[in-house]
């Protein structure tokens, strides 16, 4: 049995949910989520709660049933409270600033790096060395936060690049020359 897909979820009371065949929309005060679920997985919406069953217990609906509760509990989330990521830049140097829906990046590159926010993405400089990625899609969110990150990956020697917020980078020694 799976312990995620078989937890129901409850709506809260500003979420609108409707459920349209295999196409569910979730509507709330910070935007609007469409996803297409699976049709082996059926979803039903009931006083405010949603359930998930699936047709039988072969291993692609078994994996199927957790997942598609997983992606529907993140669009409810979503679109009551929206999901963040926090960047942190590293380096002598290397700045972020934020030019209208656009941020401009400085990471020792002969050239700036620009990144234009994606539709339902805003991103926040509160400071030159922080980013933070807001939206009500969890994927889009994390996609676009690993996205900024290979701009400019964290190295093990110096500690230099960009780093999720609570990411630790485990630092390498460096050579030692002969004696």
């Amino acid at each position: 049995m799976s312990r995620i897909g078989n937890s129901p979820i409850t709506v809260p009371s500003d979420v609108e949910v409707k459920v349209d065949g295999n196409k569910i929309t979730v509507k709330g005060p910070k935007g609007t989520l469409e996803r297409e679920i699976h049709p082996n997985i059926h979803v039903s919406l009931e006083n405010n709660v949603i359930t998930l069953k699936r047709d039988d217990d072969e291993a692609l609906n078994r994996s199927l049933h957790g997942l598609s509760r997983a992606l529907i509990n993140n669009m409810v989330r979503g679109v009551k409270e929206e999901f963040t990521r926090e960047l942190q830049i590293n380096g002598v140097g290397y700045r972020v600033q934020k030019q209208g829906k656009k941020i401009v990046m400085s990471l020792g590159y002969s050239h700036p790096v620009e990144m234009e926010e994606p539709t339902g993405i805003t991103f926040d400089v509160p400071n030159p060395n922080t980013i933070i990625v807001r939206g009500v899609d969890k994927e889009l969110v994390g996609q676009t936060a690993a996205v900024i990150r290979t701009k400019r990956p964290p190295e093990v020697y110096r500690g230099k690049g960009i780093k999720y917020a609570e990411e630790v980078i485990r630092r390498k020694e460096g050579k030692t020359g002969k004696k």
